[in-house]
């Protein structure tokens, strides 16, 4: 396989899985195999038992310079090859957005298009500051899927986001973090260890509730504002596993507790 054929790889360390995007020469352009590699490779990640936290991220200093525009001519040939090409990256986002661990985008360099649905379907986005953001299918007479969409509207909210479909103007990261488009900017070279510590945070605390908290956020976001039969039973269930038990005990006695779900 070329160089610029490369498909994401995974890199494993203790509770954290790393994804990354390594097409360098394209800084990062997605490409359709990338896209139909992700749900495969998050859900590897997830049945990794150790593994608590899954980074996003970009090999040689970008995260994703947008859809491979190299591939346009074969993926927009025609209707039907669009469509198609609309459900691969669908499945691929619905992947990350619907994983049952906590999915942090580290963001470096470009994050074009393409790039920017994938952040926005990961649970935290972490920049370094040199960090730059556009949202650019205007810019090629193409138009952002309504899940895509919804997912920029749920952090930036509605004029924002217009802002940034309809102008395709790049944002630089701390633009993008006072509008919520990324929960933390950081300098370069200080942009690991902040991920690692927020990593970790993550990672010891339960796995069993980062997956049902995420389910509760989704549920409110598209408008429940009030527990259901599942909420109540989660609520419910939580004294009766092992977890809370061994959790509330290390609490009691001022003691790390051991990993567990």
């Amino acid at each position: 396989m070329s160089r610029d054929q490369r498909v994401p790889k995974i890199s494993l360390d203790g509770p954290v899985a790393t994804l990354w995007f390594d097409r360098p020469d394209k800084r990062n352009a997605l490409s359709l195999a990338t896209w139909s590699a992700l749900p495969a490779l998050v859900g590897e990640a997830v049945r990794t038992k150790l593994t608590r936290v899954i980074l996003i991220r970009g090999t040689e200093g970008n995260f994703a310079a947008g859809a491979d525009i190299d591939e346009f001519d074969t993926v927009f040939a025609d209707r039907n090859a669009t469509l198609a090409y609309l459900d691969v990256m669908q499945v691929a986002t619905a992947a990350i957005e619907a994983a049952p661990v906590p999915i942090i985008a580290v963001i470096e360099g470009l994050c074009i298009g393409a790039g920017v649905a994938i952040a926005a379907a990961c649970d935290l986005r972490i920049a370094s500051n040199d960090a730059q953001f556009a949202i650019t299918p205007a810019k090629l007479g193409l138009v952002y899927s309504r899940a895509d969409t919804r997912r920029i509207v749920d952090l930036i909210g509605a004029s924002a986001a217009k802002d940034l479909l309809f102008t395709g103007r790049m944002i630089d990261a701390d633009l993008a973090q006072s509008i919520g488009l990324v929960n933390e900017a950081h300098a370069k070279e200080t942009l690991d260890s902040a991920v690692l510590n927020k990593a970790m945070l993550i990672a010891a605390n339960s796995s069993w509730t980062h997956a049902r908290s995420k389910t509760i956020v989704a549920s409110i976001l598209v408008g429940m504002r009030h527990d259901d039969d599942q909420s109540r039973g989660w609520f419910g269930d939580a004294p009766e596993r092992s977890d809370y038990n061994e959790r509330v005990t290390a609490f009691r006695t001022r003691r790390r507790p051991k990993f567990g779900h």
